[in-house]
């Protein structure tokens, strides 16, 4: 157990943390809460419950995350990927069927980390994350049109094409003062930042427009045209249920499980490209599920590590768990003292927020990248994503993974023999290269199954060099999560003027690269057909630097 759970926090109170830093976690902390405001509140709403909740899941799971987490800066927290579930659950089984919902996922993701199953990242390919979460992005967009436009409508339907049946068929009741707010909401969060670096944009617009509509007594629907008034306490409380009726949460639990599990470790991962840190990923898919199991006893919803709100501690310059936990305390101050206010926040302005926030989860950009792919690799993205809009994202994420092993197996099947080399067959000696150039051989196919791997290996080998020759002379083919996963590294070395060389790259696997711009990062004279030309390559390299 000692060896599977070991919080990052504790591990820093042994090693000490100097004050400097301290002072540091504490404005970044300070800075991520009040990003965290707006967006907590907005999640809640979108995801069918009251604002409270999206906050109180803020507060409580954003401290045992920081505490007991296995990353210095993971920040947790109620997300957007996961508005769609816990809007089918409150839907199906009501805010009872909720709490018993998260408080089974949080089991299951303790059960995760037990196994040590913190390296199942690994096994979800790159086209199906992009995939759920291009889908996830655009169900939330076509869930926020109701309040963005304004439109009067008492009932929503769940399906994604009848919800827009419904919104054309309402354009004739749009509401002016909506979508104004909407789209003003929207170019304040989108371009605040560019003149306001400390403070977000999606902050500034809540408290603008907030004041500006009860000023001018604009009239549009509020969160107290929904919801009410808005408490200003955390309270503890137990759901209603029968134990008979536990097997119904099975399935939504898992999907909460696996959904949380993925997000938390890829925004850990990034995390860890950011800082050049490292996480333990079973530690923190036990912290996850702690935090998913007290949370929803407070009144809060579902919670993972949130990808956004991490990379904006770290920029801020947060080094340690401290920042998450003043996150959280700085959170739970302002629901204390300015909670009841949150009643007056416009509809609209929480659906431009989220509409943004759409827009950053879609992955538009890899998304195209993986387009202009393999054809295997575009076939799991496009069917992941039809089925996360049109079916449901549990089916998504199992068809995704089968499929991917499916087409993996054809792809290998398509493979009579390994490509027979000449002269680049031969042994070679490396012990006699030149101290600062080092060769790393990767045999047999570069995909989503060996791609983290491999990455974290070269990883290693090229921090201790300064030019590293990869030799892909038994590489057949490559996929996306590979490349996806190079492009990192690469970006990460060169930033330590390390340089890296390929040798026996094939026609086929050079296309690959070639249309995923892998090329261009790496540099085309980086990429040669022979180990001789690589090393003759690396050797000029040196001889110039030096």
């Amino acid at each position: 157990m000692n060896n599977v759970f070991m919080p990052k926090f504790f591990s820093l109170l042994k090693s000490g943390i100097r004050k400097e830093q301290v002072l540091s976690d504490i404005f970044a902390g300070i800075v991520v809460g009040i990003v965290a405001l707006p967006l907590a509140i907005a999640f809640a709403v979108a995801s069918g419950v009251s604002p409270e909740k999206g906050l109180v899941t803020a507060v409580v799971a954003g401290f045992i995350i920081s505490v007991l987490g296995g990353s210095r800066v993971q920040i947790g927290g109620p997300t957007g990927a996961f508005i769609v579930i816990v809007f089918g659950i409150v839907q199906q089984y009501g805010i009872d069927g909720l709490i018993i919902s998260t408080v089974m996922s949080g089991v299951f993701l303790i059960i995760f980390g037990l196994l040590r199953l913190g390296a199942l990242l690994k096994y979800f390919p790159h086209p199906l994350v992009v995939g759920f979460t291009s889908g996830i992005a655009l169900v939330i967009f076509s869930t926020q049109i109701k309040d963005a436009l304004g439109l009067n409508v008492e009932k929503m339907p769940a399906d994604f094409l009848d919800k827009w049946v419904l919104y054309f068929s309402n354009l004739n009741h749009i509401s002016l003062n909506a979508t104004l707010i909407t789209l003003i909401t929207i170019l304040i969060t989108v371009y605040s930042t560019k003149y306001i670096k400390k403070i977000p944009g999606s902050f500034i617009a809540i408290i603008l427009i907030t004041l500006v509509v009860e000023l001018a007594n604009i009239p549009v629907a509020t969160i107290e045209t929904f919801f009410g008034e808005i408490p200003s306490t955390i309270e503890f409380s137990l759901p209603n249920f029968h134990f008979s009726d536990l097997s119904l949460y099975i399935a939504p639990a898992l999907t909460i499980a696996l959904l949380g599990s993925i997000e938390s470790l890829l925004s850990a991962v990034v995390s860890d490209g950011m800082i050049s840190g490292k996480h333990r990923s079973n530690t923190e898919l036990i912290a996850q599920g702690i935090a998913n199991i007290v949370t929803p006893f407070f009144g809060g919803i579902p919670a993972t590590g949130a990808i956004a709100r991490t990379a904006t501690n770290v920029k801020n310059g947060g080094r340690t768990p401290i920042a998450g936990i003043t996150h959280a305390i700085t959170l739970l101050l302002i629901i204390m003292f300015f909670g009841s206010y949150a009643k007056l926040i416009p509809m609209s302005v929480l659906a431009g927020i989220l509409i943004v926030v759409a827009y950053n989860m879609s992955e538009w950009r890899s998304f195209v990248s993986i387009l202009k792919g393999s054809p295997f690799d575009i076939i799991v993205l496009l069917a992941t994503f039809f089925l996360t809009v049109l079916v449901d994202l549990t089916v998504a994420i199992q068809v995704g993974v089968v499929l991917s092993s499916l087409l993996f197996m054809k792809r290998m099947s398509d493979i009579a023999e390994l490509p027979t080399q000449s002269e680049d067959d031969e042994i070679e000696d490396y012990s006699k290269l030149p101290a600062d150039i080092h060769t790393y051989e990767i045999s047999g196919p570069l995909f989503f199954g060996s791609a983290k791997r491999y990455a974290e290996t070269i990883g290693e080998i090229g921090n201790n060099c300064k030019i590293l020759i990869i030799r892909m002379r038994y590489v057949p083919f490559v996929d996306s999560t590979a490349i996806h996963n190079l492009e990192g590294l690469i970006e990460i070395l060169h930033a330590s003027g390390v340089t890296i060389v390929l040798s026996g790259v094939s026609s086929s696997v050079q296309k690959d690269f070639e249309k995923a711009g892998f090329s261009d990062l790496l540099g085309k004279t980086n990429i040669l057909d022979s180990y001789d030309k690589a090393l003759t390559h690396a050797k000029n390299i040196l001889n110039k630097v030096d």
